[in-house]
């Protein structure tokens, strides 16, 4: 059944193209040592699954980022936890941009990074990739949630290993 023009893009009012994947991992590119704390952390993470190290993994953080400076500081002070808790926990950071259980109200930082339903997506993107390379230029490794096969492309970086240890699918 075909529906006149009339009914289409009803509630569209602009669109805009993102920027390609390659092209957010030049304006945010990852550091060697952004890419060896994940090459380390899935390493890691794969010996704990198979039992080859005996420290618990443990998954810690909030529901979803809204405000980088709050997970900047959250980082830092998990960090600080791991380094001293690193023979008997591997600590990852759980860092989820989007809200998958969400179906009215606010999306998540890509969707909405400016909380104002302007989603400016790419914005939103590019404060992603810049959070996760932050976060394991610092050591620190971090595991997200993809909602779409969309977003892993911006988030990974196809030349190194993607910024997060994993991705829950």
């Amino acid at each position: 059944m075909t529906f006149p023009s009339a009914f289409e893009n009803l509630n569209v009012v602009a669109q805009r193209p993102l920027m390609s994947p390659s092209n957010l991992h030049d304006v945010v590119p990852a550091s060697l040592r952004a890419s060896e704390t994940v090459s380390s952390a899935r390493l890691t993470v794969a010996n704990i699954l198979k039992g080859q190290d005996p420290r618990l993994m443990v998954v810690v953080g909030p529901c979803s980022i809204h405000d980088i400076a709050a997970a900047h500081e959250y980082a830092q002070r998990l960090k600080a936890l791991a380094l001293e808790l690193a023979d008997q926990l591997f600590i990852v950071m759980r860092v989820y941009f989007e809200k998958p259980r969400t179906t009215v109200g606010w999306k998540g930082l890509i969707n909405d990074p400016q909380m104002n339903d302007s989603f400016c997506i790419e914005d939103g993107l590019q404060m992603a990739r810049q959070l996760l390379v932050d976060m394991n230029d610092m050591g620190l490794p971090c595991g997200t949630e993809a909602l779409d096969p969309i977003t892993p492309q911006y988030l990974g970086d196809s030349k190194t290993a993607p910024m997060a240890a994993w991705t829950w699918p």
